[in-house]
């Protein structure tokens, strides 16, 4: 696999060669000349942005930016509507994004706000168990936030959470 860079004035975008009938454990988006583009951090992150910013997808989750003058994009702010049928049922419940140097490669670290009672989140800190949730131990560059938030929200429905009883409403971690 061979690396090259392209500069331009203000971005830097990574592209490998692989032999045409290499295999890759992620899935990449590759060039017709048999090139992978990595995209940036932040211009992920800015697609993200977008996305959310226009109410695109998934309605039952929200998320962005803490601050909007933060330029390295690096904390945000999430929102899950409990599903429907289930002990999470008209409740919100808030999230803690911060996002690594190294994503896309990694995913972000993720915790409640909300106090919230789910197998797959610390009982004492609110940090989801990586282990645990479809989006993060299945983590590949091309998933997102929203994914994440998604899988999360699917988790609340599952059979090992639904009848999960919850903290009083209005609780923190």
């Amino acid at each position: 696999c061979k690396s090259k860079t392209i500069h331009n004035r203000a971005h830097r975008v990574r592209i490998l060669s692989h032999p045409p009938h290499s295999k890759q454990k992620s899935k990449m988006q590759r060039l017709p000349t048999g090139e992978t583009v990595i995209i940036p951090r932040n211009f992920k992150l800015l697609e993200e942005l977008e996305h959310s910013e226009k109410g695109l997808g998934d309605m039952s989750i929200s998320y962005g930016l803490v601050d909007s003058s933060d330029i390295f994009m690096g904390e945000w702010n999430g929102g899950i509507l409990g599903p429907h049928g289930t002990q999470h049922d008209s409740r919100f419940y808030e999230l803690r994004i911060t996002i690594p140097e190294s994503y896309p490669a990694l995913p972000p670290k993720v915790r409640f706000v909300s106090r919230i009672h789910m197998n797959c989140v610390d009982k004492h800190t609110g940090e989801i168990l990586y282990n645990r949730v479809p989006a993060t131990k299945n983590w590949n560059r091309n998933m997102g936030m929203e994914q994440i938030l998604s899988s999360l929200r699917a988790e609340m429905g599952s059979d090992a959470n639904r009848r999960t009883r919850q903290p009083g409403e209005g609780l923190t971690f």
